[in-house]
């Protein structure tokens, strides 16, 4: 596993949180590459490009501006050919209602932006170590929040 590299892509219009995320991307031990996106439909027009090489998986922020994280997984999850993608919700929301939504909408993740840059770096290794094809089989909403 520690050969393999995870394509990451973030999507978040904070220019310090992707720069944070960016940072402790490069403190954790498993190998990645990253791309970056202000908001949604940087995104979505980044996918929908005819031979793109999709990521492992997407960290999307909900509050953003021209499309937000929502939208972004709806328009994700009614695509053939981006259903599977691997989501993670990404924010600083700790709403039930956007919990709840982003579960109901098809995201395999909710995790709550941490305070410090140390817990940054926890969450997202531990985030990237998570069994996917596992992880979204047993899906609840227990394992949906994911906690440190």
């Amino acid at each position: 596993m520690r050969d393999t590299i995870f394509n990451i892509i973030l999507v978040d219009d904070d220019e310090d949180d992707r720069m944070l995320f960016s940072e402790a991307l490069e403190e954790i031990s498993l190998k990645t590459t990253l791309e970056l996106f202000k908001h949604g439909q940087e995104l979505l027009d980044y996918l929908f490009q005819p031979n793109i090489e999709l990521p492992n998986l997407v960290f999307l922020d909900i509050n953003m501006p021209i499309i937000n994280g929502m939208q972004c997984l709806t328009e994700i999850r009614n695509n053939t050919k981006l259903k599977d993608l691997f989501i993670a919700m990404y924010s600083t929301s700790s709403s039930e209602k956007d919990i709840e939504d982003s579960f109901k909408l098809g995201a395999n993740i909710y995790i709550n932006k941490p305070s410090s840059f140390s817990k940054l770096c926890e969450i997202v290794e531990k985030t990237l170590k998570v069994n996917w094809q596992e992880h979204t089989s047993n899906l609840n909403k227990d394992t949906f929040l994911l906690r440190i």
